[in-house]
């Protein structure tokens, strides 16, 4: 079952979609794709490393099966050692930073593209421990 985190990580991936792509970009305004993850994560109160093959060695690894909104989707794509990421959105859909000159954008795990290059997931928050800072995951929807 998702988790009120995880949906909080995807909706903010989500809403960052059209966000043009700038290598090194951090946001809010421009973004590579290690550079997304950390930030939708920043604004919930998480910290995390900042390159896509830093987020993969710190992140907890969850099976393909597994994957829930807010997990984090590695892909390998010069061969060799993971190169970028993307969050998860479910359906096996995922928002990331396409390279140079892209933009923010959703895709599709079962592209060709990205299933031949597919590394694995991993969830770099702990859905049972509430994030604390900026904006507080537990208190985001309270009435």
């Amino acid at each position: 079952m998702p988790d009120a985190a995880g949906n909080a990580i995807a909706r903010a991936a989500l809403s960052l979609i059209g966000s043009p792509y700038r290598y090194g970009g951090a946001g809010p305004d421009a973004f590579d794709c290690s550079g997304l993850v950390a930030y939708v994560h920043q604004q919930l109160g998480y910290s995390t490393p900042r390159t896509a093959a830093q987020q993969y060695a710190s992140a907890r690894p969850i099976p393909r099966a597994d994957l829930q909104p807010g997990d984090l989707v590695f892909f390998r794509l010069n061969g060799g050692a993971v190169s970028h990421v993307g969050v998860y959105m479910g359906q096996d859909r995922f928002v990331h930073a396409p390279q140079s000159g892209g933009y923010v954008r959703e895709a599709g795990l079962d592209e060709e593209f990205f299933r031949e290059r597919y590394a694995g997931a991993g969830r770099l928050y702990s859905p049972a421990v509430p994030a604390l800072g900026p904006r507080s995951v537990s208190g985001c929807c309270r009435r």
